[in-house]
């Protein structure tokens, strides 16, 4: 099961997904959910969120064939990236490997959804699309260790992750400004619970990320080859400041690759969704 966001008319409806039945309007359920992706993070644990989508009736479901998935939501209190976190990429960019997490902010001024068109700044000539697996928090986590750190996670999302690289290089400091123009953020399709992920993959360290260009693969790898596990980065976060319902960590890339006018970026995570988007030189 997913919750996702999709296009219904004119109208932006927060949806579950089965993926053999189709899409089910969260409004339409006997027992309704909140009418927001946001408010489902908020109220509704993972597993009674699959639980009640199994439940629902075949009558209630939509087919998925001409169904226009949007960005799941587009104001998180945060959107926390994290960089050089495999350490193949690090190795690309022989940039050594650091002692500790390192990171980034992105305003959501940054988030863009399936289909949805990554513009090419003018003010650089070389962006990365960089597929990455993200972690979307359902409680306030602070001040967690290690062994509680998935606790709070609501679930798992594909993540395209875009950096202004030719900025970047000009000095370290440039990063926030690197990684913050419009549209250098793009999840969905759907965010995949984290009770589901668990049930079927085994382990986040299971997860196989890779980043693709025109349907060829860049960089392929697993959640286990990071420099820092998902538990390690949410503890570590979480005794700086609190993540919130909503707030989104993208936890590294497996490898970036230069995007162009014409290319299509995309993001494959086995068993947790594909995200697709256009690269376009205005």
């Amino acid at each position: 099961m997913q919750l996702a966001t999709v296009r219904l008319g004119d109208a932006s409806v927060a949806v579950g997904v089965d993926p053999g039945r189709g899409v089910v309007p969260l409004a339409a359920l006997a027992e309704a959910m909140p009418p927001t992706a946001l408010g489902v993070l908020a109220e509704v644990p993972p597993a009674e969120f699959s639980e009640r989508i199994a439940a629902a009736p075949d009558a209630a479901f939509r087919p998925l064939d001409g169904v226009e998935f949007l960005a799941p939501y587009r104001n998180p209190r945060k959107i926390w990236g994290i960089g050089l976190n495999y350490t193949e990429h690090a190795d690309d960019l022989t940039a050594g490997y650091p002692d500790e997490p390192a990171s980034f902010v992105k305003g959501d001024h940054t988030i863009i959804g399936p289909g949805e068109v990554i513009d090419l700044p003018a003010q650089s000539e070389r962006v990365t699309a960089e597929a990455e697996l993200g972690i979307v928090f359902g409680a306030v986590c602070r001040d967690v260790e290690i062994p509680a750190a998935l606790d709070q996670v609501w679930g798992v999302c594909p993540i395209l992750d875009q950096t202004a690289e030719d900025i970047l290089q000009r000095n370290p400091r440039f990063l926030t400004r690197a990684k913050n123009f419009p549209g250098f953020f793009s999840f969905g399709p759907g965010i995949t619970p984290l009770t589901d992920v668990l049930a079927t993959v085994g382990s986040l360290a299971d997860i196989e990320v890779s980043t693709v260009r025109n349907g060829g693969v860049h960089r392929t790898n697993r959640v286990a080859n990071m420099i820092f596990s998902p538990e390690v980065l949410i503890s570590f976060h979480s005794k700086v400041f609190p993540f919130y319902p909503g707030d989104l960590l993208s936890t590294g890339t497996p490898g970036a690759v230069v995007i162009s006018d014409g290319d299509v970026a995309e993001c494959r995570i086995p068993g947790v969704g594909v995200l697709t988007n256009p690269v376009r030189r205005r």
